[in-house]
This record gives C-alpha cells, structure tokens and sequence, in this order.
C-alpha cells in the first residue's frame, strides 16, 4: 500500500512539472498544432481533407477581430480570472431544464481545451481544463491567452485561426479584415463547421449585425499595460 501511495505521488509530481513546463514553453512558442486539428483530421474521411492553419503575431491580428470574438465570446474577458461564475451558474441551470445555451466557457477555458485537450465532454476532461485554464492565466496573461486562442480556434472546416480563417473566408490577411468580417468569422464560432462566414445566411448575418453593435458599444479595446497598448 505505502508504494502504491508513492506511486501515485510521484505520477502527479511528474504530470504537475510536465504540464507547468508545457504551458512555460506555449508561453513563447507558436503552437503550430493542436489536439482538436489532429483528432478533426483523423475523423474526416473525405478525399480532400486538411488542416489549414498559419501562426500570425499578435500584432498582425486585425483589432476588429480582436473585438469581435471577445464581444461574441467572452465579454468579460479582460476582467475574470479564468472563469465567469455567472455564465456558468446560467448554463447549468438551464442545461438542468434540458435547454442548451452559449456562454458557460470563456476564452480561456476555449483556449486551455482546444490547445492542451480533446472535445469531447468528460467530468475528466472538465477538471484538466480547469487546471489549465488556472495554469494559462497565471503563466500567459491575458494576451497570449487571445493570441494563442485566435490563433488555433476552429473557424470553418478544416480552417485554424485568424489567418487561414481570413484567407479562407474572404481572400485576405488576418491584418487587414475590417469589423463586418471580423464580425461574420467571429459569428459561426458557436458551430465553425456547419455555419458559413461567407456568403452568411440569414442567421449570421442577424449574429453580424448584432456583433458589430456590441464592437461599437465595447470601445477601444484595453489590454493589460505590462503586455500592450491599447488598441482603438
């Protein structure tokens, strides 16, 4: 019993020093790939399957889009730690009332998943988020959680991240999509690989529009001093 014990103790020290280390090192390195591309690209049985994705720097990311996934996702992400109890108290109870809504994760919780985790859901897989997402925002900070989450979230079929994703959608660079793209990537989020950003259907076109407002209303977007200047 006392080796087993000490087995398990040394297996958690060594997943605690591994994990800590991989979130030190996706600190400064691109993350070029993830499980959710892998696990996509296994599923996919078509012919023409592939995993579109270009790491872009922060600054070449366009401020619209910047706006657009914060206002769409997670607009209290410059100010929680991880976690928006609120969004997560409404979905559980409406999730018991067997209605399903958007919101329970933030971009961070997004971000810790899709970069270090699989899709499917697991009181597992829900506790290591927890863990990473607890990691991420006391090692990245606020902007790298955003720069790594546009850079690998899934933004159409086979599309990662902002530059694939503006290549893909509307034939140009991550830096120069304007607030009605920005808007229309950021509206099919909720289902990237059955919505369309372009041409958009009626429903996001409606989700669009009700983004750009919230972009208009958000203002400048004000990151942390230590990591950037604002951006207008």
């Amino acid at each position: 019993m006392k080796r087993f014990f000490t087995f398990i103790i040394k297996c958690c020290f060594w997943f605690v020093v591994f994990t800590v280390g991989l979130v030190v090192v996706y600190k400064f390195v691109p993350v070029f790939y993830t499980p959710l591309m892998l696990i996509r690209y296994a599923e996919d049985d078509s012919k023409t399957k592939s995993i579109k994705h270009s790491w872009v720097e922060f600054k070449d990311i366009s401020v619209h889009l910047k706006k657009a996934v914060i206002c769409s996702e997670d607009q209290k992400f410059l100010h929680h730690n991880g976690f928006d109890i609120n969004a997560i108290e409404k979905a559980y109870k409406n999730n018991q009332k067997g209605k399903r809504i958007r919101g329970g994760s933030t971009i961070s919780q997004q971000t810790a998943k899709n970069v270090f985790l699989w899709p499917n859901r697991s009181w597992l897989r829900k506790g290591l988020e927890t863990y990473f997402t607890f990691l991420i925002e006391l090692i990245w900070g606020k902007e790298r959680i955003l720069e790594v989450y546009l850079n690998s979230i899934e933004m159409g079929k086979g599309v990662y991240g902002a530059e694939a994703a503006s290549q893909y959608w509307f034939k140009t660079t991550a830096k120069k999509l304007n607030n009605y793209q920005a808007a229309a990537i950021a509206s099919i989020l909720p289902n990237p690989r059955t919505y369309k950003a372009n041409p958009a259907t009626n429903y996001i076109s409606k989700r669009k529009s009700w983004i750009v407002k919230q972009m208009n209303y958000y203002g400048p977007l004000k990151l942390p001093k230590k990591n950037v200047k604002n951006e207008k």
